[in-house]
């Protein structure tokens, strides 16, 4: 299979404190040898003042300062790597309990997710707590892996008992692809290069799965929705008569010549071009910026969506959605906030709580409807106008919202449309 080396994988990092996700990274990027100069030589000085023998490889990611002098990662840090077959951005996020929001923000637009468990405690609360985040985000894969094996004298039996408690509680969860991988960042066992301390275990290391894992079809390529940001009228020479519509393909696949709709307005057009800074294109996918000009000349403004007459998104007020309060004040009930939906603007109220979500139990909470920070709950959403969505499992970016607080213009909520 042919790996396209300008193809982008985003994972995200999760699992308890402790538990090794800032060390795996670093040793991931150091083994890897994506690393600078200068950041080896300001963290081996780093490790140096703190009395380590050799390089601490967290600090690679710690990039906070007060984080690095405490040790802990305290929000998102992301950082940027590339092999010669991919490139990479990682999401590191906080294992610590109260950080479940920075969590629900990095992981929102990963590929993947890499759940580490500490192979001594096996799985514990934070370590189901991640996996139903990630599958509530429906990220398509996900890796386990099994750190710290150096320290249970890398144990065949050890790993297989952490792997079984894993699978026990994973089958209630929505997640396709798991794949266990027994590691230890520390020493570099099965991260960048096999470990020959486990010779029982027959996959491949952590960064050959990385690079060749299938993310292609991930994407959405049926449900063609284009929502445009802006529109693009130069008025100079050549282009008098230029009317283009700026934005980002959220799913689907565009061709000059394909009869599209415009909504909410209805109106029907055919796609003229589809250009870029590069040059006219003859197809345009997901995640990729264009500007699209039609035939017919129709009025069309920010918070349209460009899309294919015979597969329109759901046009409503009104809908049920999986809700992540990010704020640190609790939810106000039928206060009106603004909804930011693909480049969509407009004012929206939680109308109800229907539950929220126990994430260590699963359980259902119908009595309590009061959302305060990091609590995750099903509710009903109003909107003043329609919005165009689809479900957030169908795709991604038409299926997801955030709400913001009119007066803070802080954002409070982070949803996924079921």
């Amino acid at each position: 299979m042919k790996i396209d080396n300008n193809q982008l994988l985003r994972f995200t990092t999760a699992g308890s404190v402790d538990d090794g996700k800032s060390t795996l990274i670093g040793r991931l990027l150091y083994d890897s040898k994506a690393i600078f100069e200068d950041q080896l030589a300001a963290v081996e000085s780093t490790s140096k003042r703190k009395g380590h023998e050799g390089v601490d490889l967290a600090l690679f990611t710690d990039g906070l300062k007060d984080e690095r002098e405490q040790g802990i990662t305290i929000d998102v840090a992301y950082r940027y790597f590339t092999t010669p077959k991919r490139k990479f951005i990682i999401a590191d996020t906080p294992g610590h309990i109260q950080y479940t929001r920075n969590m629900v923000t990095g992981a929102s637009t990963a590929n993947a997710a890499l759940i580490l468990v500490d192979a001594r405690n096996g799985v514990i609360e934070q370590t189901k707590r991640h996996a139903f985040i990630a599958s509530l985000l429906q990220i398509p894969h996900l890796i386990v892996c099994i750190n710290k094996m150096d320290l249970v004298d890398y144990s065949e039996t050890a790993y297989h008992k952490v792997l079984q408690q894993f699978e026990e509680f994973s089958s209630k969860l929505y997640v396709k692809d798991v794949r266990f991988l027994p590691i230890s960042a520390l020493n570099g066992d099965n991260v960048v290069n096999r470990s020959e301390n486990m010779p029982w275990f027959q996959g491949a290391p952590l960064l050959h799965t990385l690079e060749t894992m299938h993310i292609s079809s991930d994407i959405n390529k049926i449900d063609a929705r284009f929502p445009v940001q802006t529109v693009i009228r130069p008025q100079r020479e050549g282009f008098i008569d230029y009317r283009g519509y700026a934005g980002r393909v959220a799913s689907g696949i565009f061709r000059p010549g394909d009869e599209v709709t415009i909504m909410p307005s209805g109106f029907t057009s055919v796609i003229k071009t589809i250009d870029t800074q590069e040059g006219a294109l003859k197809e345009a996918y997901a995640p990729m910026s264009a500007c699209i000009t039609l035939t017919d000349d129709i009025d069309i403004s920010r918070g349209d969506m460009i899309v294919k007459t015979n597969n329109k998104p759901e046009s409503t007020q009104e809908f049920d959605a999986m809700l992540c309060w990010l704020h640190n004040a609790p939810s106000k009930p039928r206060v009106k906030y603004t909804i930011l939906h693909t480049s969509n603007e407009q004012k929206a109220m939680v109308k109800e709580v229907l539950y929220k979500i126990d994430i260590n139990t699963y359980a259902r909470n119908v009595e309590d409807k009061d959302l305060s920070m990091n609590d995750i709950a099903r509710i009903k959403v109003r909107t003043t106008r329609p919005l165009l969505i689809d479900e957030y499992r169908d795709n991604r970016i038409t299926g997801s919202f955030v709400l913001i607080d009119d007066a803070t213009h802080e954002t409070v909520a982070a949803g996924m449309i079921l």
